[in-house]
């Protein structure tokens, strides 16, 4: 018995309808589609370069509009970047994660609070004294017979006079408003430097992870190990910068003690936070508390000077040299020129990243394009 070929089906047509379990023919109710768009068009081209013009000014009034928030969050990053080796540290200790984020953050939170109560009472203390004196400031000043004779000459009396009807007073008062503006704006953009910074501590190695998660799988490892050893440089930087600036403040503690000058906590403190800031950080410290000595007198004044072009000296040719060679591993004239360069192009910010970019630099380049150059 022979099998009957199966029996042909033809689709259904547009009058018919469909037969069971086919779906149905889409009717073109709107008509045939037409070709596609010659992407050589002048009108198209025209219309995407336009459209990609008005994304890039838009792209770049917001980066501009959102400077100072981005440079806040920039900071903290690489303060978190600096300060993850202790804890990491702790970490190994058998603390964990939290634990050792918490205790880091406190012991900032503590530096600055120190910092902080060192400098508010010579502060508080020398502009009460100032107040208390003007009355007699201004007496002695009457009874001086030179400053009779300018006031006279110069007409100081009826200039004053002017400002204050032009409405200088005014001036003064909104100079007051800034003045407090300032204030609290400082105290604000610290808070949250402080909080972000905390956090990028806390999610430190998953944002790690993420960030080489978006490297092609082929090229991960090598990227892996190149940015945990910039990372470890960055740390090194921050360990020795804040080391040196230690030792700086406490030369200067033993100094202030030496002479006897007043607030010697203050003064070390204040020599610290600016040997942090390279290249002119310790010129700015020693012209403070040379400023204090010559306030106390003279001979105090020319031995802080004294002082500080020694150490100077010592710290910018023998101690910044090999702690920052042992640490990053970049030359002298490495180190000065990006420091000079960081300055120029993004100041204070600039110079403190400028050594562990040239420490990354150096590092890509020796790893990554010095190799690919001999293969070619």
């Amino acid at each position: 018995m022979s099998a009957e070929p199966p029996a042909e089906v033809k689709p259904p047509t547009e009058d018919e309808p469909p037969a069971e379990g086919r779906p149905p023919v889409e009717e073109k109710r709107f008509g045939e589609p037409g070709p596609p768009l010659n992407r050589r068009n002048p009108f198209l081209v025209g219309f995407l370069f336009g459209l990609g013009l008005l994304v890039a000014y838009s792209l770049f009034l917001g980066i501009r509009n959102a400077t100072s928030m981005l440079i806040l969050i920039f900071i903290a990053l690489f303060l978190a970047i600096g300060l993850n080796p202790a804890v990491v540290r702790l970490r190994s200790w058998g603390l964990r994660r939290g634990v050792a984020v918490a205790i880091v953050a406190l012991s900032v939170v503590g530096l600055l609070a120190g910092g902080i109560v060192a400098l508010i009472p010579p502060l508080v203390t020398q502009t009460t004294e100032l107040i208390n004196n003007a009355p007699d400031v201004v007496e002695s000043l009457r009874r001086s017979q030179t400053v009779n004779e300018l006031v006279q000459r110069y007409d100081i009396a009826n200039r004053v006079q002017g400002a204050v009807n032009a409405g200088t007073i005014t001036n003064a008062l909104g100079g007051v408003v800034g003045g407090a503006r300032l204030l609290f704006g400082t105290i604000f953009n610290i808070l949250t430097v402080l909080v972000l910074t905390i956090y990028f501590m806390a999610s430190f190695e998953r944002l790690k992870s993420t960030g080489y998660r978006l490297v092609p799988a082929s090229r991960r490892e090598r990227v892996t190990l190149i940015g945990d050893e910039i990372l470890t440089k960055v740390g090194a930087y921050m360990v020795g910068a804040l080391a040196i600036a230690v030792l700086a403040g406490a030369s200067t503690f033993g100094l202030a003690l030496a002479l006897g000058l007043a607030y010697p906590f203050a003064l070390a403190v204040v020599v610290a936070v600016c040997d942090l800031i390279p290249q002119i950080g310790a010129t700015l410290g020693a012209i403070v508390v040379s400023l204090v000595g010559l306030a106390s007198s003279v001979s105090d004044g020319i031995a802080c000077i004294v002082f500080f072009i020694i150490y100077q000296q010592l710290e910018n040719y023998l101690i910044y040299p090999r702690v920052m060679r042992r640490s990053v591993r970049v030359s002298d004239v490495a180190a000065l020129v990006a420091a000079l360069l960081g300055v120029g192009l993004f100041g204070v910010i600039g110079a403190l990243i400028a050594i562990p970019m040239v420490a990354a630099i150096q590092l890509i380049m020796r790893e990554v394009m010095l190799p690919s150059l001999e293969e070619r």
